[in-house]
């Protein structure tokens, strides 16, 4: 296969598996944009894709042009200069790839200052931690989640990012484009999801061994529905509701947990790892890589680097009735 046609069949495969990622409902895609950040960062994605294609396309059209033409010359007219050929390269080579470079550019310049704009001073502002390998969302009216932050849709949210250890990157495909959290830096970037829904994140930038296993959820809820959530959230651990749990909820507070993890209401206020007050709300642990079921909960406890070998939780060695005593309270903290 000849060069040009290689060149060609590759960007169609490129274009293609693009297309189809963006049609995938379960992977979350930058050509799937679902809020006005992520529609203008998609709409200047595919308008260099255009241009790129239409220029490709030409410089393809020359190629071929200039071989069949050539063929068909005689030594006499390929001997004899092109009266328009510096004219030409001038104009094509220079003025119009000039054109379209500035052009593109100041497109981009215009499409950073409105991501830059930090919105109206009013909305609601959410405080964003990246940890080794974990997300941690504070909430202004004292609520904390991990790894699920929940969101009004149809309004702008402020988050402000910061990073407690290493570089991470903040990113939701559907959402916003990235942007990093720096150690000893704060930065901020908004979101705005135009309906409710699940949309996907993940750190985009190399945080070390675990950083695949770094994800989080976005939750986009009815602004009434979100109210009542942001109510609940605030709301200190209740006492355990049955024997069972209540055992767990000494389990808790006897062992290593108590020295890593909050739940708000009781003796532990841990500041290592997630706040567990309400995390039987959440659908997922361990940064949205397990589903948030008794029996994945209580293999997690009992052994966290089988799941994700390096992160900082140590293994909890209890026996089996104390462990399902643990998993009990930790079922209901919703």
């Amino acid at each position: 296969m000849s060069g040009p046609a290689r060149a060609c069949r590759l960007v169609l495969i490129t274009a293609a598996a693009c297309l189809l990622g963006a049609c995938t409902p379960q992977t979350p895609s930058v050509l799937d944009a679902r809020g006005p950040a992520e529609r203008r960062v998609t709409g200047l994605w595919w308008l260099m894709l255009w241009i790129a294609a239409a220029v490709f396309a030409v410089v393809i059209v020359m190629i071929v042009w200039g071989i069949v033409r050539g063929r068909s010359r005689s030594e006499e007219d390929a001997r004899r200069p092109a009266p328009w050929g510096e004219p030409f390269v001038v104009v094509a080579g220079v003025g119009v790839s000039a054109i379209i470079l500035v052009g593109l550019f100041l497109l981009s310049l215009r499409a950073m200052h409105v991501l830059a704009a930090p919105g109206r001073h009013d909305a609601l502002a959410v405080h964003v931690v990246g940890h080794d390998w974990w997300w941690e969302f504070r909430y202004p009216n004292g609520a904390v989640t991990a790894n699920e932050i929940h969101v009004p849709s149809g309004e702008r949210v402020r988050l402000v990012l910061d990073a407690a250890d290493v570089i991470h990157s903040f990113w939701v495909p559907q959402l916003a484009p990235k942007r990093d959290l720096i150690p000893g830096r704060t930065n901020e970037l908004w979101i705005e999801a135009d309906e409710p829904g699940r949309y996907r994140g993940q750190c985009a930038e190399y945080c070390g061994l675990q950083h695949a296993h770094m994800a989080f959820w976005v939750i986009a809820q009815p602004p009434s529905e979100f109210g009542a959530w942001l109510g609940d959230q605030v709301r200190p651990a209740g006492a355990p509701p049955s024997g069972l749990a209540a055992r767990g909820r000494d389990v808790f507070l006897t062992n290593t947990c108590v020295g890593c993890h909050t739940i708000r209401g009781t003796d532990a206020t841990g500041k290592l790892g997630p706040d567990l007050t309400h995390l039987a709300s959440r659908d997922t642990i361990a940064a949205a890589t397990l589903p948030n079921t008794p029996d994945v909960l209580a293999e997690w406890v009992s052994d966290p680097q089988d799941a994700k070998p390096g992160v900082s939780m140590p293994p909890t060695q209890l026996s089996s009735s104390d462990l399902q005593a643990l998993v009990a309270y930790l079922r209901s903290l919703r």
